[in-house]
């Protein structure tokens, strides 16, 4: 039985990979900002509270006021407002612009006083 220590034969590897790695500046990317737009512009949603209270009052709100109640919500986050009530004709709607939900909803003659909203919004049909 041999007890000889072989040496180690290292190999040396060049400093810089053969190919280029680096980014390809034809490939555009998002910047944090625009992601957060486009996620702030997605529509309105309607929590499942919110829904049966629209469903219990029987409150129809057509395709095009959702529309501008989006636009409004998203012009009032912009100006710092978190909690809006949204004051529709025949309805009132108690939202979260941070969420961009409709926590609540209530027929106008029900909405004497509203309480935690930091903001409102009049929508004129």
């Amino acid at each position: 039985m041999s007890h000889k220590i072989n040496p180690l034969h290292h190999q040396t590897l060049p400093l810089q990979p053969s190919t280029s790695t680096r980014p390809n500046k034809n490939i555009k990317t998002s910047s944090f900002k625009d992601v957060l737009n486009q996620v702030s512009n997605d529509s309105i949603k309607v929590s499942k509270h919110a829904q049966k209270r629209l469903d219990e009052r029987n409150i129809q709100i057509s395709e095009q006021t959702w529309n501008v109640i989006n636009e409004k919500m998203n012009e009032a986050k912009e100006k710092g407002v978190t909690d809006p009530a949204v004051i529709l004709q025949d309805a009132v709607l108690i939202a979260s612009a941070k969420n961009n939900t409709i926590i609540t909803a209530m027929d106008r003659n029900e909405a004497e006083i509203v309480t935690n909203v930091n903001g409102t919004i009049v929508i004129q049909d």
